[in-house]
């Protein structure tokens, strides 16, 4: 059944018109992400769905009583919004429909006659239907389980206090909380490390409604969505059955079709797909259920090939033996220590990937490398012929008072307001190369401050290429960015013959770019992985899995019985066990309740179900106020005890670690 209709849409800033024409249809439960290249409006369009802004003509129709809610790139909240507050906003229909639930089931209580007691039993019934459409009777635990994965943990906290990663993350959780009958997300992975992305992924595989998706994570779209809309040229759309693969085919047999073979996206669309088809079986697995469901690639008619952004690249001087190499590293913010003893050597054509959870350190370990922040203890050595182009998340480097044109000029070494820009002795003409950059004639007057995200992201990357650097060093570069240009992005990065360092939460582009992860894994710590991002997960995963196996073999051993010999080798296991347990903080009581916590978890979560059942069931009223009173009393009482065991279950954790 269609959710949602939009028919000739139009939508103009000032002299430019982003679309014209624009149709298309979501229906109930549908996946669907909404690509196309940077400036073509999928932002614009994702506000006008969510009736955040007007068009200038068209129709917008959404079915009757459906629910919809936008987590747009850069998340609004109120003035006084603490966290606790948006959860609220977030809760505000199922808390409703709870207590018309209960005033309902009140007057269930003193209704004699017949048909009004039918009567009431079906609206009673519709209003179970709904709060568990709204995410069951009890989403105190869940908003807690979410926010406790999302690195939130203060729930009084004013919004405004926050960081823009951390608010992003309240927003996430607020979206999650409202079940919507259609979720809009405008880049949601943008300031997530990959692990939270991972686990983002999981929960939107499981959310019941329908999902559109603007995202550069190639491997969301690969394992959420089972379609994919394209917005091209013109400002029409193009739709295309199955997930990113299926796409990538589908636009390769198109441009086939269409003659245009050797064209150079061409031969990025089929680098994608290779890359795909033969990426890792683990990661392939979970999207081949939406491959195979796929329709027959589409015949194109009328095709329109959207052109490829041309950077220009200065070739880098020559690096010498030393590179970068920092030794016992050590940056405290106060009481708080972010790196503590990390060694690091950069050798000449490494490109190094930096991961971790967000606050970890990633950022301030590239600014102490880079000397714009102090160490409190280590030292770093830069090679003589090292040239370091840095590339912030903040992108500092541009002006927003400055034309596009001045922008990228003041960046090339030596300009001084010419027509022309040296690159590595090389006269090239600036209009031209801002052309080439997708900046025609008409924008390259605009000031940085109108262009958009992936905009003034392409334009920051133009200007790096050209200053002669032979390091680069690129803190959140795939921000905002299109496909099309994240693969310019990446094979330039793989032809580039100096070194890179790399923070980036894009699994994709880090198991294509990377030769070694750089794992920040708290505690001031760091280990450094061979290979890409893959490689890093399959050798962590092994390693955590491995020190269960030695724990639990240990834990065997003190356990069983010996000979006497062996007694006296079982005493020194357990004297060393004892002194871990000792060095944990974690008793011999604490430890045994540890061990019992999931157990007991379970079973208070299974209490809640089975009284979260019975009260969604009309013939529990049939019973008497009595029995209703009694259910709810055991509801509360359930989900006080599952609150309560999380509470502790977190605490014995934290002491067994020795935070």
């Amino acid at each position: 059944m269609t959710l949602l209709h939009a028919a000739g849409l139009r939508l103009t800033f000032g002299s430019r018109t982003v679309f014209d024409g624009l149709t298309m249809t979501i229906e109930e439960g549908e996946r669907v992400g909404l690509v196309g290249v940077n400036g073509s409006g999928k932002s614009s369009l994702m506000k006008l769905l969510a009736r955040a802004m007007v068009a200038d003509r068209g129709e917008l129709q959404l079915k009757r009583g459906a629910t919809v809610t936008y987590l747009p790139q850069e998340p609004e909240f109120g003035p006084d919004a603490t966290v606790a507050s948006e959860l609220e906003v977030a809760r505000a229909p199922l808390k409703a429909a709870i207590e018309a639930h209960a005033a309902l089931a009140e007057r269930l209580g003193g209704a004699n006659q017949e048909p009004l007691h039918e009567k009431l039993l079906a609206e009673l019934s519709a209003l179970s239907e709904q709060i568990e459409h709204l995410g069951g009777w009890d989403t105190a635990h869940e908003a807690r389980r979410l926010l406790d994965r999302l690195g939130v943990k203060e729930w009084d906290q004013p919004v405004a206090d926050l960081s823009g990663g951390t608010r992003k993350r309240v927003a996430i959780a607020r979206a999650l909380l409202s079940r919507p009958d259609l979720l809009l997300l405008d880049e949601p992975t943008n300031h997530l490390d990959a692990d939270t992305v991972d686990w983002l992924e999981d929960e939107l595989d499981q959310h019941a409604g329908a999902l559109l998706l603007v995202t550069h994570d190639r491997y969301f779209l690969d394992d959420l969505v089972d379609r994919i809309v394209e917005i091209v040229p013109g400002g029409g759309v193009k739709s295309f059955p199955g997930n990113y693969e299926t796409y990538l085919e589908q636009k390769l047999e198109a441009e086939e079709q269409a003659g245009l073979a050797g064209h150079k996206r061409d031969r990025w669309i089929a680098q994608e797909v290779a890359w795909l088809r033969r990426g890792p079986e683990a990661r392939r697995t979970k999207s081949k259920a939406r491959i195979d469901r796929a329709h027959k690639l589409m015949a194109e008619t009328g095709h329109v090939r959207p052109k490829v952004a041309e950077f220009q690249v200065a070739p880098p001087p020559r690096l010498s033996a030393v590179v970068i190499e920092a030794e016992g590293l050590v940056k405290r913010y106060g009481a708080r220590t972010i790196l503590d003893g990390i060694d690091f050597r950069l050798q000449a054509g490494e490109r190094v990937g930096l991961v971790g959870p967000n606050g970890v350190g990633k950022t301030t370990f590239l600014r102490v490398v880079l000397g714009e922040e102090p160490p409190d203890g280590g030292q770093v050595v830069t090679g003589k012929r090292t040239r370091v182009a840095y590339y912030d998340q903040q992108r500092t480097a541009l002006d927003g008072e400055q034309t596009v044109y001045e922008s990228v000029g003041g960046g090339a070494p030596g300009w001084r307001g010419e027509d022309f820009i040296d690159v590595s002795g090389r006269k090239v003409a600036l209009r031209d190369y801002l052309s080439d950059l997708l900046f025609p004639p008409t924008t390259q007057q605009m000031k940085v401050k109108a262009l958009s995200g992936g905009e003034r992201n392409r334009l920051l990357l133009a200007r790096l290429f050209i200053e002669g650097a032979n390091v680069l060093v690129l803190d959140e570069p795939t921000n905002d960015l299109d496909l099309v240009t994240l693969n310019v992005l990446e094979r330039l990065l793989l032809d580039f013959d100096g070194s890179v360092l790399l923070v980036t939460h894009d699994r994709y582009f880090l198991d294509k770019v990377a030769t070694s992860i750089l794992a920040f894994e708290g505690n001031g710590k760091a280990v450094r992985y061979p290979g890409n991002y893959a490689m890093y997960r399959r050798l962590k995963e092994q390693g955590e899995r491995a020190a269960v196996a030695a724990a639990a073999g240990q834990a065997r051993a003190a356990r069983g019985v010996a000979t006497a010999a062996a007694a006296a080798a079982a005493s020194g296991k357990a004297a060393e066990a004892a002194r871990a347990r000792k060095a944990a903080r974690l008793g011999f009581k604490e430890q045994r309740e540890l061990e019992g916590m999931e157990a007991a978890i379970l079973a208070a979560e299974q209490r809640k179900s089975a009284a979260e059942a019975a009260l969604a069931d009309p013939a529990t009223y049939q019973q008497g106020g009595a029995a209703v009173a009694a259910l709810r009393a055991e509801l509360d009482a359930a989900g006080a005890e599952a609150e309560r065991l999380f509470a502790r279950w977190q605490e014995l954790e934290a002491l067994r670690g020795g935070t």
